[in-house]
């Protein structure tokens, strides 16, 4: 059996430098056979690329990171934000759980149970009443997961990469 041991850590500037890639690897692996070629390389470098989106988050005070790292690699994260998605009626004190990845050869091992219970900590520690992400609609693997952690589906908003819109759905967990 291979080692599956990791540990997280609140990254500094060298894990987001190896975080970038690993972000980009997940995405692509994930989702770059739905979208158009072109259109998929040009959002990844906006999002992923130094000084791109990502990069700027983690300068943002207001956002939390964590970092799943095994023998010194990353192998997944979780982006803790202020609520950005469309939410109807949110707590005011609402956050989003905008990203959590892992790479695919670390699913179920634990990583992606120990970012999740991560992001409900901070957000409790933060003392946010809920807890909002957005989900691929046809994402079964990840919708099922956010239900064992106490999600529902609240709402619905779309995700333009391209000419492709997608239906997304807005999933809460009740923290209060």
């Amino acid at each position: 059996m291979a080692d599956t041991s990791f540990s997280l850590a609140s990254p500094d500037l060298s894990v987001l430098n190896a975080l970038l890639p690993v972000a980009r690897r997940i995405f692509t692996e994930t989702f770059s056979h739905l979208y158009e070629r072109v259109a998929f390389a040009a959002f990844c470098e906006r999002v992923y690329a130094r000084g791109g989106a990502m990069s700027r988050d983690f300068s943002n005070p207001a956002v939390d990171w964590q970092a799943a790292i095994a023998k010194g690699e990353v192998v997944g994260y979780a982006k803790l934000t202020p609520l950005r998605a469309p939410a109807v009626r949110p707590a005011p004190n609402s956050l989003e759980l905008q990203q959590i990845y892992v790479l695919a050869s670390w699913h179920g091992t634990g990583v992606a149970q120990a970012l999740m219970e991560w992001a409900i900590a901070t957000a409790r520690d933060r003392e946010a009443e809920e807890l909002y992400l957005t989900v691929f609609d046809h994402n079964e693997r990840a919708k099922h997961f956010y239900t064992r952690h106490g999600f529902e589906e609240v709402g619905r908003c779309k995700f333009v990469l391209g000419e492709r819109v997608d239906d997304d759905r807005i999933w809460r967990k009740q923290l209060a």
